[in-house]
C-alpha cells in the first residue's frame, strides 16, 4: 500500500463536498511530477485530503476507488485522473503550521514541494499525521 496527498482549495471543491458526491475524480492536474504520482496511485491506497489557500490543513482521509484513466476534462492523452473515495473526516484539522513544527515531518513533500498538489507520502508520515489529526 502506498500513501498520498492531494490538494484542493475549498472554494473550488472542498472535503464537504467530496462527502457529499461520495467519489470524485480528481482532474486538473497539469505538473508530470504530480500527474506521476496519479499514475503511481493504485486501488485502496490511502490518500490524506488538504485544503490548500483556505483553512491549509488535512482534513479528511481517502482512499483510490479507480486507478489512473484518461482526463475526461481534456482531449490530451498526457493527462490522467484516478477515482478517489472519502473515508473519514480527521477529528481535528492537522495544519501546514504543525506539520513544519513537527521534525519527523520535516521531509515531507508538501513541506519540501508546496506547489505539489498531489505528494507522496511515506507510511510514517502518514502514520504521524494521522496521530495528529486524532485518527490513531
Amino acid at each position: 500500500m502506498n500513501y498520498w496527498l492531494v490538494k484542493s482549495e475549498p472554494f473550488k471543491y472542498s472535503w464537504d463536498q467530496f462527502v457529499k458526491d461520495k467519489v470524485t475524480f480528481w482532474d486538473g492536474v497539469r505538473n508530470y511530477q504530480a500527474r506521476n504520482n496519479l499514475k503511481a496511485m493504485k486501488k485502496g491506497d490511502k490518500v490524506l485530503f488538504y485544503h490548500s489557500n483556505e483553512g491549509l490543513a488535512v482534513v479528511g482521509l481517502a482512499t483510490v476507488a479507480k486507478e489512473h484513466y484518461q482526463d475526461p476534462t481534456t482531449p490530451d492523452p498526457n493527462w490522467v485522473v484516478v477515482d478517489l473515495k472519502p473515508v473519514k473526516a480527521f477529528k481535528v484539522p492537522v495544519t501546514l503550521a504543525q506539520m513544519k513544527t513537527e521534525k519527523r515531518l520535516a521531509e515531507l513533500s508538501l513541506i519540501r514541494q508546496g506547489r505539489l498538489s498531489v505528494c507522496d507520502v511515506t507510511k510514517e508520515q502518514f502514520d504521524v499525521i494521522m496521530e495528529m489529526g486524532g485518527m490513531e
